[in-house]
């Protein structure tokens, strides 16, 4: 970390390589655009790259860096207004159920989320995503633990909601893509 900061590329291409793929991971999740997430976590390289030596702290290194990726996330979120149909090819971790319920699953949850601002998809992929505390969520957008937790329980809410709205009878599935 410290010869990444006194500007040794070597040093910090091997810092951003252990780092490049979180942050796609976590940008394909908050943009869920996968082109959109590749821009945005090449950004965010960048933007590290550039700001390495404003880094005070090396052990907050991570958080710093998440920072700077939902800044860009939500810029660009701004810019596109999610207008993408696409049914994101993210993993499911519960691999025993069967393909079709998962399928399902996975499509009603995608419409669930794209309903969500960038706001509260953000605090969901660092909650349960990366699993970051309250606290640690809070440094890293920059808010107040309450107004952390308070846009994780909004955002929950939300997406029950949206899932319970596409289970209700005569619901039309392709409406809400």
């Amino acid at each position: 970390m410290i010869q990444a900061q006194s500007g040794d590329r070597a040093a910090f291409n091997e810092l951003a390589a252990g780092i490049g793929d979180r942050l796609f991971a976590v940008a394909c999740r908050i943009l869920r655009d996968p082109d959109l997430a590749e821009d945005a976590a090449q950004q965010t390289i960048i933007t590290i790259w550039r700001n390495l030596r404003q880094l005070r702290d090396p052990d907050r290194f991570e958080a710093w860096a998440y920072q700077a990726l939902i800044r860009d996330c939500h810029r660009r979120a701004r810019r596109a207004r999610f207008q993408s149909a696409d049914v994101n090819e993210m993993e499911l971790r519960d691999s025993a159920r069967d393909m079709a319920v998962t399928v399902a699953d996975r499509d009603q949850l995608e419409r669930g989320f794209r309903r969500l601002t960038p706001d509260q998809r953000s605090v969901i992929v660092l909650r349960h995503y990366l699993g970051y505390t309250l606290t640690q969520i809070a440094d890293i957008v920059g808010t107040p633990v309450g107004t952390v937790g308070s846009r994780l329980h909004a955002a929950k809410r939300a997406l029950r909601a949206a899932l319970e709205a596409d289970t209700r009878p005569g619901h039309r599935k392709d409406a809400s893509a």
